[in-house]
């Protein structure tokens, strides 16, 4: 299954939340998709529906393929913790995501691109690969001759939160991937127990 290009109102009313953010058209149709969405009735959803459907929301959200969700989530059951949060903690530290979490992206699709495009360096290191896992410590910086980009700057001038696990430098344009984020730290509104319920049948 190739990455999601369509329109992002379109998922969100699917799943009944703004998944990509503030969104001014599902504000206005926050029901489901489609010329009967705002009076479908459905029966009861089964368990391993409810299950599928957080697992394809957190996959919409972060801009993750099958192939690559499960792949962090063999890994993530390696590791001694609770699977779901080191789950979360793995697709955090995914390279498209800091490089949006930093505010030099307005979107994940925007930082995706920006790496794909090497824009972006990991510890002064070009690195093209929007799936890159980075580790405590490592630095991303955008590279110098793509510092005058105007979507970086746009970004960058608009950048509003930021986040207990890394540290931002405006005057370099660069973050420091301090530590893996804390489950109650991250914002998004997932489910990741559910996940692991899918993928433990």
């Amino acid at each position: 299954m190739a990455r999601y290009t369509g329109p992002k109102t379109k998922i969100a009313r699917k799943f009944h939340e703004p998944i990509y953010g503030p969104d001014k058209s599902y504000e206005k149709k926050p029901y489901a998709p489609g010329m009967h969405g705002q009076n479908r009735r459905r029966g009861k959803v089964s368990e391993y529906g409810i299950q599928l459907a957080e697992k394809q929301k957190a996959k919409y959200t972060y801009g993750i393929l099958e192939r690559q969700f499960r792949k962090l989530y063999a890994e993530a059951s390696r590791r001694g913790g609770i699977t779901g949060e080191e789950l979360m903690k793995l697709i955090e530290a995914r390279l498209d995501n800091v490089v949006y979490r930093l505010g030099i992206a307005r979107s994940r699709a925007q930082a995706r691109q920006l790496v794909s495009h090497r824009h972006i360096a990991v510890n002064g290191e070009v690195v093209n690969i929007p799936s890159y896992s980075l580790r405590e410590g490592d630095v991303v910086s955008v590279r110098e001759r793509s510092k005058s980009l105007e979507v970086v700057a746009d970004a960058v001038a608009s950048r509003g939160t930021n986040y207990p696990w890394l540290e931002w430098d405006g005057a370099s344009l660069s973050g420091k991937f301090v530590s893996y984020p804390q489950r109650a730290d991250i914002p998004e509104n997932i489910n990741e127990q559910l996940i692991v319920d899918l993928y433990s049948k």
